[in-house]
């Protein structure tokens, strides 16, 4: 065929093409495609009850199950996942030969062996990794993350939690309360979740006791006072053989409270949202494609952002104000807490990775030295004068734990003094760093407030902390960028920019300027001019002085350059 087909321009018509095509087609394949109807449209599930709608995404639960080893942790996610029919069946013939293979359930199906799929958990019957399972319901969806029980792998359990909105506390009826069940509570404490649920598993094994299920429970509430729990329910399950975790169970008649599926569909425990509505972005990565664009990509970690908004860059302390907002599909009008956001400023002005663009009208902390709680993680011991690399928000800087100010005991929460920090210990410190980065407690901003601690020699994580008290440097505050009346103007320029702002400076300000003022006409008077000349001429130098020092700029204070820290060499630098 010597004829070329035209290519059509616009490829979103498909007729366009097909006619196009009309002429090559063969007429026996032309009427076997009319013929061929597609697959067989999906079965009606409308009627089926286990088929319920899709979960909003608004009402997404994310929350850990923890507590001492062998205290069913596994087993019970397992049999969440298999209640509410998030087992395939292929997955469901694979858990029969497993449970053949690995079970230490005998003939019954192990439903730890849906979470724990390393060889090692399976071999072992244990948790070590973290393990992420999503499940929904006509009512909601979730997220769940199985951690491992043993001492030797809290890390991954505090991994898990720092990311949780509530933790189900698994406690094992016939051992009660242990000390891995304290450490993981208080863990669960320190990165904030308020809403738990004591999940007293393995009913079954000691008939299902009613007073077995009150002493644990007695137990549990003597230590709640070391915590911040703010919701906290009681229920007694048997994982293995699902009682009351989907439905009633027919062996505890005299527990009258919902089912832990139920109460996971219901509760709302308390969010992470910062306390109170100042914009906050650590810089992630600065997006620059070409020559004309220049962005700063982070998530938005508090507050709002829009357009025209005031904005200060910490720690340097540059103000400028928000060009335009882009979220993952072009420009957006605003942005909110949680939203991933590329920034681009009006003013050409220095931002790198680690820096934090804030809301202008808000003062910033820059943490010199912090007070922390920290969960080591490390085999070898904490001591004080330990250098590490710090990672804050988006910032990484080099930091020194000046002082190990206590241990938590774990089995009475109170605070001893200690001179070093054992592997998975609680301790409180104090941290000092090179270059100090923007800060918050954790109770004002969660991502602002945590950080982890790196060995610099061999980029291990050794320790993860939250932010209790902060010692800052400084504190720094744009102007405000709205217009000034003309009074506000001249008393900005008499009195200067750091006296409006501050009362105490302002005060000083005051002070320096009528005694100046009342000595030079004093002077005069001595040198024999009358009274009254010598007081006007005093008070023409305490209102024209300002003025006169704006004019030839000796109301600037130069800024206080760094020193160069001793302890970093750069490129090129002798040693």
């Amino acid at each position: 065929m010597n004829s070329v087909l035209p290519k059509p321009r616009d490829l979103q018509s498909l007729e366009t093409v097909d006619a196009s095509l009309a002429p090559m087609a063969n007429p026996a394949v032309v009427v076997e495609d009319e013929r061929f109807a597609g697959p067989a449209p999906d079965e009606d599930l409308t009627d089926d009850p286990l088929a319920g709608p899709l979960a909003p995404a608004a009402s997404l639960l994310r929350f850990i199950t923890c507590g001492s080893v062998d205290d069913g942790k596994s087993t019970l996610i397992g049999r969440l996942l298999y209640e509410t029919n998030a087992v395939f069946d292929d997955q469901l013939e694979t858990l029969k030969r497993d449970s053949k293979k690995f079970g230490t359930t005998g003939a019954d199906l192990d439903f730890a062996l849906l979470v724990d799929g390393l060889s090692a958990e399976r071999e072992q019957g244990i948790t070590i990794d973290v393990a992420y399972r999503y499940f929904s319901t006509g009512n909601r969806a979730f997220i769940i993350a199985d951690t491992p029980g043993h001492e030797q792998y809290t890390r991954n359990m505090a991994t898990g939690a720092s990311q949780a909105e509530l933790a189900v506390i698994l406690v094992d009826a016939r051992k009660g309360i242990l000390p891995q069940t304290r450490r993981h509570s208080f863990i669960t404490s320190l990165v904030g979740i308020k809403s738990v649920v004591v999940a007293i598993n393995k009913m079954d094994l000691v008939d299902f006791s009613e007073d077995r299920f009150e002493a644990i429970k007695r137990d549990y509430e003597e230590i709640l006072p070391s915590f911040g729990f703010t919701d906290i329910a009681f229920i007694p399950v048997s994982a293995k053989n699902g009682d009351n975790i989907a439905v009633p169970s027919p062996n505890m008649g005299w527990y009258g409270g919902r089912t832990l599926l139920a109460h996971l569909e219901t509760v709302e425990p308390p969010t992470f949202a910062p306390s109170d509505a100042a914009f906050r972005l650590p810089v992630q990565w600065v997006n620059r494609p070409h020559l004309d664009f220049r962005g700063f990509a982070g998530t938005v970690v508090g507050g709002e952002v829009r357009p025209g908004d005031a904005v200060m860059v910490m720690p340097g302390g540059r103000a400028s104000r928000v060009s335009q907002v882009y979220g993952p599909d072009g420009v957006v009008e605003a942005a909110g807490t949680g939203e991933a956001v590329t920034l681009t400023l009006a003013d050409e002005i220095d931002v790198s990775r680690g820096d934090v663009i804030v809301a202008a009208s808000v003062t910033v902390a820059v943490a010199q030295k912090l007070h922390a709680e920290i969960l080591w993680m490390a085999e070898r011991p904490l001591i004080a004068s330990g250098r590490f690399v710090a990672k804050l928000g988006a910032a990484t800087t080099p930091a020194i734990v000046r002082g190990l100010d206590a241990t938590i005991d774990i089995h009475t929460f109170e605070a001893r003094p200690a001179s070093a920090l054992i592997m998975n210990e609680i301790g409180r410190v104090s941290i000092a760093f090179d270059r100090p980065p923007v800060a918050t407690t954790y109770e004002a901003n969660r991502e602002l407030g945590s950080f982890i601690l790196i060995d610099p020699l061999t980029n291990e994580t050794v320790a993860l902390g939250v932010v209790t008290a902060l010692e800052a440097s400084e504190t720094r505050q744009a102007a405000t960028a709205e217009p000034q009346g003309a009074v506000a103007k001249l008393q900005t320029l008499w009195l200067g920019q750091a006296a409006v702002a501050d009362p105490a400076h302002r005060r000083s300000v005051l002070r320096y300027r009528g005694v100046a003022s009342l000595l030079v006409g004093f002077l005069a008077f001595l040198f024999g001019i009358g009274l009254l000349p010598a007081l006007g001429l005093a008070i023409l130098d305490l209102v024209l002085r300002p003025f006169v020092a704006a004019a030839f700029g000796a109301d600037q204070i130069p800024p206080q350059q760094d020193r160069p820290d001793p302890t970093t060499v750069g490129d090129g630098a002798g040693i």
